[in-house]
């Protein structure tokens, strides 16, 4: 079992990633373009994770055929992800790219645990999440205004 203390440790590994990412894929968009920088991203990533997948496990395809069709939208889900850092992160800077992606994650994610929405388990917008989503939104505005 997977203890707090190291999941927090793999989430801050995970942002440290997503950060340096945007950087690195800012500057490619604006050397070669948003195509081509998503084409590296995802090529160079594919090819890594395919490779993998085959060396630790052979693969799990079968069980494929048991996952509703929706889900695999996935991957078009994460070329606008990694599509929309690359593009607005140098036009925007990455305080502000990344307190307009975070906040409306928080926002949406918020919803979707409220309503159990696409298989989430249901965790209640209470009143003090509200109130953290209020400050949250105070603290997009402070950071985005002109």
């Amino acid at each position: 079992m997977t203890t707090f203390i190291a999941l927090v440790f793999i989430a801050i590994v995970g942002g440290i990633a997503v950060v340096l990412q945007a950087q690195f894929m800012g500057v490619l968009d604006q050397q070669i373009g948003t195509i081509e920088s998503v084409f590296i991203t995802y090529g160079s990533g594919g090819l890594l994770v395919g490779i993998t997948m085959l060396l630790l496990r052979g693969g799990n395809l079968a069980a494929w055929r048991a996952v509703p069709p929706h889900f695999f939208i996935t991957g078009i889900l994460g070329l606008i992800i990694v599509g929309t850092i690359g593009y607005v992160t140098p036009r925007l800077g990455l305080v502000t790219a990344f307190t307009i992606l975070i906040a409306t994650q928080f926002v949406l994610g918020g919803i979707i645990d409220h309503f159990g929405w696409f298989g989430a388990e249901i965790r209640p917008l209470d009143p003090t999440k509200l109130l953290g989503v209020g400050i949250l939104m105070l603290g997009v505005w402070l950071l985005i205004r002109n």
